[in-house]
């Protein structure tokens, strides 16, 4: 089953064209990333297996004209994957929010459609530009079925008590205001792959799973279904990311809003655009700039991957307590697989949980599956790489291969 994979953002889509004969047994064909949507000049990278990147840029007024250049690229004779469009099967796109409708994964049909858009509101950065995605498809391609995979999905089976926050229960009855968490789709897939790694049954496990990035999110595993996660209502909790602030005090944020003379929307743009590792250290959003200057001796960079790394070990203790211990923690994501100097800050100081991390091992891991704990140690501590697409892919032929 041949099938596109969409991740459609408010001014870029990404894809990927995988050939899925089953789970464990696929070839990526193609790949690619449209930037600058609607702008005056945009941009498409495309890359086919084993070949170069293909770059050019020309306008794209809107996502429909964005998936038309990449259907074009995908059937070219010069950079083409596809006989034709019939060699399609079926498209899977990457939903940020599922609200309490979707447990899982759906084929989309005008009641799902519909659902999708009421939850809207709940991610309105995201969910429209995903609804785009799903039309400009249907327009292009009217008779393939396509498949939704939601960000909040996996985490629909934490309890109530996680869930729910500490405001009048009407607010939740009214406006479904609670932890949705996100990530789901690399939470339940480095989960997965992570205790096949290490050789646990994932209906008998507890495993902390940190994927860290540009976003980041923790999320307590056990027996392979969330009980926990670090982002709540809208990706802003949680630990410190690149431009948003994680935790905050939300009397703090009442009282800038007052001093600083900020409505709203001001408000919602310092702690999504102008906080996290940006804006404590004052260097960038990006871990590699932030290590740069670490390594120049500067004391602001250098506090500023502690309280990050501080901020990860704080949610490993507080999930290993919900889960009553821990067999594995995993990192993944671009800081998480990459970072040496974050998973070290996060590591130490857990011996008490059995923790052996190894230093040397962790120096030299990146972007590779590998454990960063010693053989002896009684906590697995690991680098397990994700791959958000397959997971999409994987469903959506599920999916397809059941209706």
């Amino acid at each position: 089953m041949i099938i596109l994979v969409l991740n459609c953002g408010s001014s870029s889509l990404k894809y990927q064209v995988l050939d899925m004969k089953s789970n464990d047994n696929y070839t990526l064909k193609a790949k690619g990333l449209v930037e600058r949507i609607g702008g005056p000049v945009g941009s498409v990278t495309h890359t086919v297996t084993g070949s170069d990147k293909y770059i050019v840029e020309k306008p794209v007024p809107d996502h429909a004209a964005g998936i038309k250049e990449v259907l074009d690229l995908l059937t070219s004779n010069e950079h083409g994957v596809l006989a034709s469009l019939g060699e399609l099967d079926a498209v899977g796109h990457r939903v940020a929010h599922g609200g309490e409708y979707f447990s899982e994964s759906a084929l989309i049909t005008p009641q799902t459609e519909a659902k999708i858009e009421e939850c809207s509101e709940l991610a309105p950065l995201h969910q429209p530009a995903n609804l785009l995605g799903i039309r400009a498809v249907r327009s292009l391609l009217p008779s393939i079925p396509q498949v939704a995979v939601f960000d909040t999905s996996f985490h629909q089976t934490m309890p109530q008590w996680a869930y729910l926050y500490s405001i009048p229960y009407e607010y939740y009855e009214k406006y479904k205001v609670r932890r949705y968490g996100f990530h789901g789709t690399s939470h339940k897939f480095v989960a997965a792959k992570a205790a096949k790694f290490a050789g646990l049954d994932i209906n008998n496990s507890r495993i902390i799973t940190c994927h860290l990035g540009n976003g980041s999110s923790i999320t307590a595993v056990k027996d392979g279904k969330s009980i926990d996660t670090s982002m709540g209502f809208t990706p802003v909790e949680g630990v410190t990311m690149g431009t948003r602030s994680g935790n905050i005090d939300a009397g703090a944020v009442l009282f800038l809003q007052e001093k600083e003379g900020l409505d709203a929307a001001a408000m919602s743009n310092v702690l999504n655009k102008k906080s996290g590792l940006l804006g404590i250290s004052g260097i960038s959003s990006d871990c590699r700039d932030i290590q740069a200057a670490a390594d120049q001796g500067s004391e602001i960079a250098l506090t500023t991957q502690k309280v990050l790394g501080y901020g990860i070990k704080k949610y490993i203790g507080a999930y290993a307590a919900a889960l009553n211990g821990v067999d594995m923690i995993v990192f993944t994501g671009g800081i998480g697989e990459n970072s040496s100097s974050t998973r070290a800050n996060a590591c130490r100081g857990l011996e008490y949980l059995g923790v052996d991390f190894d230093e040397e091992a962790n120096l030299r891991i990146h972007g590779v599956d590998a454990y960063l704990s010693k053989p002896e140690s009684k906590v697995k501590v690991a680098v397990i790489t994700t791959d958000e697409e397959l997971v999409i892919a994987q469903d959506t032929m599920a999916i397809v291969n059941s209706k």
